[in-house]
């Protein structure tokens, strides 16, 4: 089923919009999740509460493209999700990614709330946008998916060496970005 149909399903009201969804993007949606929290019963969980945040945003919202908003909810709940479950610990496989990231940020005193916030937002797109597609694509499995090097070598067919010095490469580019827009001292 086409995305417009199932969001059409949303807008009717109609439970069917939950199992078309299910079956479209459910692996998806688990994927992104288990890769944040790392246990399959709370990556469940934000799944079950991803779809009740559809249902309850669509409508008034009518998303385009549905895949990105959704991964965006799925990610955000399981963030969240995360956060609880790892308040009283630090350096869980999230925050590792996050370290990475942080190296050219340095100087903001939280990394996760500056990166949420819409000014960094807006220019890490900016610099995504200027980025050769298969830097893009590490750049975003790796620190909005949270996948491995290991995960990001099988799905791309690149060494992990080159994953990793275009990772480097591309967050010394980020930092000189941010700097040149202002936002990094």
């Amino acid at each position: 089923m086409k995305d417009e149909q199932i969001i059409e399903l949303f807008f009717s009201r109609s439970e069917q919009a939950i199992e078309e969804t299910t079956l479209k993007y459910g692996r998806l949606a688990k994927s992104v999740s288990f890769r944040i929290v790392r246990n399959e019963e709370d990556a469940d969980e934000c799944v079950s509460d991803t779809y009740l945040a559809l249902w309850n945003t669509i409508p008034p919202q009518k998303p385009d493209p549905f895949i990105a908003y959704i991964c965006k909810l799925v990610r955000n709940i399981s963030l969240k999700k995360y956060r609880f479950n790892t308040a009283e610990k630090r350096n869980g496989l999230y925050d590792v990614s996050l370290n990475e990231l942080e190296e050219c940020l340095k100087g903001r005193s939280d990394v996760q709330k500056e990166l949420e916030a819409g000014e960094a937002e807006r220019l890490i797109n900016t610099f995504l946008g200027t980025l050769k597609q298969i830097d893009r694509v590490i750049f975003i499995k790796r620190f909005w998916f949270n996948m491995s090097i290991d995960e990001i070598s099988d799905e791309t067919g690149c060494t992990k060496n080159y994953i990793n010095v275009h990772l480097h490469r591309t967050k010394e580019r980020l930092k000189d970005h941010l700097i040149k827009e202002g936002y990094y001292e």
